[in-house]
């Protein structure tokens, strides 16, 4: 138990982490993270920088380690070297010196150190008589080249050539010369043994690094300028050679997105690639396909539009005249024996029933083809609902309820379709309210207006929602009607509100209610608003959060229509 407690703080502990980090680098990186993650390009071009640069970076370290060592390594051999050769010249000319001449020891130290001078490479030298011997008056302890080696001489250096198990010992050191500039450099250590009883010396010989030093930096510089014109160099035929691989992706989404739009002609240009013609020539019959199949549908389309207007069209001229006759019998009802004037009664319902059910056939058709007209004028929508709801309160027994949260600055719509947009969403609410309490909200925003129409009736199951605004579509064909309908009022309703540039939606629950709301942008120039009226109603949120609410962002949907003002304005 205790490993999978620690396992889920880990996890936790990470994930707050790297929110943190996320949060924290968002204003820098936030552009960028966004765009990796919809760019495949752009994940390539990074990827392939990465490696190579990790790959030019390694070898760059390995090449200049490796020359630096190499360069060192000549440099303190040619130092023991020189070092040596100087050491044995200057043992030569002390054993050749005549131990019974005591008084020359000073001469021939200088000698030595002339001599090692002449010999060797370097100008810094710097003899010193070895500690734990006896006093020598008649010889300096101390003979040098002006020169910072003397201080450079660490203890170390000096105790292993006291000790003289190697005929040389060196150290690398940095020469400190007052105000001058540091230098690297090579000291080494030999011992020399005078006569006469003077004893051994230290000989040190110090070898400045500083030309080294300059080689190896300006070998950095040539690698550094070496690896910044490669990695641009590789950056820039990547992003060639990604722009030639992607370019057929890019063809084929580009296509794809025209076809979408609704550019029936698109079609994907060979890329003279094998792999990429068969994707375009699959693509391009796919797209012949669909062209087909999508014009014959609009055909069968067309036609049956067609069939449907002319129907309805053909339908009103002997509807006219059963309607007169069933106004005369009408007129004639007192005269007509019980059985009469019923069948005279309901022959003047289904005439009216039958206009209504050609009405809205005509204007679903109208729909269809496009042949939209829309009549607009200022408009009060909270008066507009108002009015609506005064004209249908005689035909519900519940309360019906206005409350006008905003919406009284008036907004360029067509009047008749939006009075008929709410009185068929009050209609629906009296229908399948129970008898319960209808509430119609009005409110606006500084982008969008809306009417919500409220009731706790029946409701409906997810199934039922999907289907609402299809066409003859009813929830319950059982369910006695008591305000008729056609079963075409909410698909007539969307279209309404879509060719306004609006929405219509709704959200129900089985046994909680249904709630419809129709959003309308303010302007043409509005293609993104937010509903200011949420769609879950309030009393059944619960903790739902604000875009769930209010269904987030809504886009201008498209719809051809006309639109022109009301006659009478200008």
């Amino acid at each position: 138990m205790t490993e999978p407690r620690s396992r889920g703080r880990m996890q936790r502990t990470w994930r707050r982490l790297r929110l943190r980090w996320i949060k924290a680098t968002q204003p820098v990186l936030g552009p960028f993270r966004a765009r990796w993650g919809r760019s495949l390009m752009l994940r390539t071009m990074t990827i392939t920088g990465l490696v190579t640069g990790a790959m030019i970076a390694i070898a760059g370290v390995f090449l200049l380690t490796s020359v630096s060592n190499d360069l060192f390594s000549s440099r303190l051999e040619q130092s023991l070297q020189d070092s040596a050769r100087a050491t044995v010249q200057a043992q030569r000319m002390i054993d050749s010196f005549d131990p019974a001449d005591r008084g020359g020891l000073q001469s021939l130290q200088t000698s030595v150190l002339r001599t090692v001078q002449d010999t060797s490479s370097s100008q810094m030298i710097y003899i010193r008589r070895q500690e734990n011997q006896a006093p020598f008056p008649e010889l300096s302890p101390v003979a040098s080249t002006p020169s910072a080696l003397g201080q450079a001489v660490s203890e170390e250096l000096a105790e292993a050539v006291l000790v003289a198990e190697e005929p040389q010992y060196w150290q690398a050191v940095t020469f400190r010369d007052g105000e001058a500039k540091d230098a690297p450099g090579i000291v080494v250590g030999s011992s020399l043994k005078f006569p006469a009883g003077a004893g051994v010396f230290d000989l040190f010989i110090g070898y400045e690094l500083s030309a080294t030093a300059e080689t190896l930096s300006f070998v950095q510089r040539t690698l550094f300028v070496t690896a910044v014109g490669m990695m641009l160099f590789i950056g820039l035929l990547v992003w060639v050679i990604s722009r030639i691989v992607f370019r057929p992706i890019r063809v084929a989404a580009d296509t794809s997105r025209r076809l979408a739009a609704g550019e029936a002609d698109a079609r994907m240009p060979l890329q003279h690639d094998e792999h990429f013609d068969v994707l375009s020539e699959g693509f391009n019959d796919m797209a012949d396909t669909l062209q087909a199949r999508i014009q014959e549908l609009d055909d069968l389309s067309e036609m049956q539009q067609r069939f449907v207007s002319d129907v309805s069209h053909e339908l009103r001229t002997p509807l006219t005249t059963i309607r007169l006759a069933s106004e005369v019998l009408s007129g004639q009802q007192n005269s007509l024996a019980p059985g009469q004037q019923r069948a005279v009664e309901v022959l003047s319902t289904q005439v009216g029933r039958f206009e209504s059910l050609l009405t809205d056939l005509l204007e679903i058709s109208r729909y269809d083809a496009g042949r939209v007209t829309l009549e607009t004028e200022p408009t009060n929508l909270v008066h507009l609902v108002d009015e609506v709801v005064t004209s249908l309160r005689p035909l519900s027994s519940s309360l019906i309820e206005v409350r006008p949260l905003g919406g009284y600055t008036p907004v360029d719509v067509d009047a008749r379709r939006i009075r008929r947009i709410v009185s068929n969403l009050v209609g629906n609410a009296i229908e399948h309210g129970e008898d319960r309490p209808i509430v119609v909200t009005v409110d606006s925003n500084a982008h969008a207006i809306a009417v919500a129409v409220r009731d706790w009736g029946v409701g409906m199951d997810a199934d039922d929602v999907d289907h609402v605004f299809d066409r003859f579509w009813r929830a319950d064909p059982s369910r006695k009607r008591t305000l008729g309908g056609t079963g075409l009022g909410l698909a007539i309703a969307r279209e309404d509100a879509a060719v306004h540039g609006g929405f219509l939606e709704v959200w129900s629950a089985k046994g909680v209610g249904t709630s419809f709301r129709l959003t309308l942008p303010r302007g043409d120039d509005v293609t993104d608003f937010v509903s200011p009226i949420p769609l879950i109603p309030e009393d059944v949120a619960g903790g739902a959060d604000v875009r769930e609410t209010t269904g987030g962002w809504l886009k201008r949907p498209f719809r051809r229509s006309i639109k022109t003002p009301k006659e009478g304005r200008s």
